[in-house]
């Protein structure tokens, strides 16, 4: 049976959600239709609604449904944001250096108004930086707002960064922030109020739910954007137009209800990273990033010298374990990872970078699986190497 360490790509649907999408399958109606089979799909998609915000601590009135984590975050990232708490214009984004390529390429501002906050070695964004930029906005430019995107975790490190701590800097220079937190939630707590944050982006299939399905929590109800990205009926209170996905929808609450049951059984699975990281580590010269910081207890991102990524990953898959060089959205590409660049890693070790991340279906001995083959990669490497 092969083992499956890809994760934090996809992870694995839950029974119950395909269940419960079957079912919402067979069911007519259009959730807009004031008739009895569209209220009771319309039902249906507001229990998952608040399903979701049990999840992260939100209003279930303040989520909008998207079809995934890279479109709520296009919708957050613009400039044409309102609120009716501070109604200075928005004029410029802050990004840290490590943000998925859907805040890197997603925002709505001149390119002339991004820019992008350091991060350490460890991958955690720069605190002072964060002061820095926002000073200096209020500074030079007092009657206008400054929005700053952080992720909550890191895709490829499982680096959680210091959301809070940065959000309440923003937040005494009137800054408004996005975070996106579509690694984290469903995998460790998240609550919009803890993190003071304004905006937050989710995926389903991050947590156990179908694909194609994510959302947009808003902290409050005065936070508006003029220039949604999809335009037609206004469904979803205006946020984003077009008949909804329904049995996404659906299946997303109920990923939803079982992450949040879940994330105990989940902690426990940085025993398994941990074994895997010890083992690797005793098997040569092993760099495991941000492994100083705190991580997503499921993930581990690592390199080792002597073995490229693509020589590790074909050995891994034909002996039946299956893992990541990076970003799944960036897959294919043959280049250096951005985000180990921004932490200062070399090339020569970057090019070796593997992510094992576990889900909530891994088996009690994934780790000890991967070990096995990842042993024999590196005695044949070693062998062919000493022959030369």
């Amino acid at each position: 049976m092969r083992v499956y360490l890809d994760h934090n790509a996809t992870t694995t649907v839950r029974p119950a959600v395909i269940s419960a999408m079957t079912e919402a399958l067979t069911l007519t109606g259009n959730p807009s239709s004031v008739h009895s089979e569209g209220r009771a799909k319309r039902g249906m998609i507001e229990a998952a609604r608040r399903s979701i915000a049990v999840l992260v601590g939100a209003d279930a009135d303040c989520i909008t449904f998207t079809s995934g984590g890279t479109e709520a975050s296009n919708l957050a990232l613009s400039p044409s944001i309102k609120d009716a708490s501070d109604p200075r214009p928005v004029t410029r984004l802050i990004v840290s250096a490590i943000e998925h390529p859907a805040v890197m390429r997603g925002w709505r501002f001149s390119r002339s108004e991004i820019e992008s906050v350091p991060v350490d070695s460890q991958g955690v964004v720069n605190l002072g930086a964060v002061e820095w930029f926002f000073a200096r906005h209020r500074e030079e430019r007092p009657g206008e707002r400054m929005m700053m995107a952080l992720m909550l975790a890191n895709n490829e490190t499982g680096v959680i960064q210091p959301v809070a701590e940065a959000t309440a800097i923003a937040k005494r220079y009137g800054g408004l922030v996005h975070v996106d937190a579509v690694q984290a939630a469903g995998k460790i707590p998240v609550d919009i109020a803890e993190l003071g944050c304004d905006f937050i982006a989710i995926s389903a299939h991050k947590f156990g739910g179908p694909a194609g399905v994510g959302a947009l929590i808003r902290a409050h109800d005065a936070l508006l954007v003029e220039d949604v990205v999809l335009r037609g009926g206004g469904q979803e209170r205006g946020w984003r137009s077009g008949t909804e996905n329904a049995p996404g929808i659906i299946g997303m609450g109920v990923a939803a209800e079982a992450a949040g049951r879940d994330l105990e059984a989940f902690a426990r699975l940085a025993e398994q990273r941990d074994r895997l990281e010890a083992g690797v580590k005793a098997l040569g010269p092993v760099t495991i990033f941000g492994a100083e910081a705190p991580r997503l207890p499921n993930t581990s991102c690592f390199a080792d010298p002597r073995v490229s990524s693509s020589s590790a990953m074909i050995g891994l898959d034909l002996a039946g374990v299956s893992v990541s060089s990076g970003s799944a959205c960036s897959s294919g590409k043959a280049k250096a990872s951005p985000v180990l660049d921004a932490m200062g890693v070399t090339h020569d070790l970057s090019s070796g970078m593997l992510r094992a991340s576990f889900g909530w279906s891994s088996g009690p001995n994934d780790a000890e699986t991967f070990l096995a083959a990842w042993s024999d990669i590196v005695k044949r490497i070693v062998s062919q190497a000493n022959a030369a």
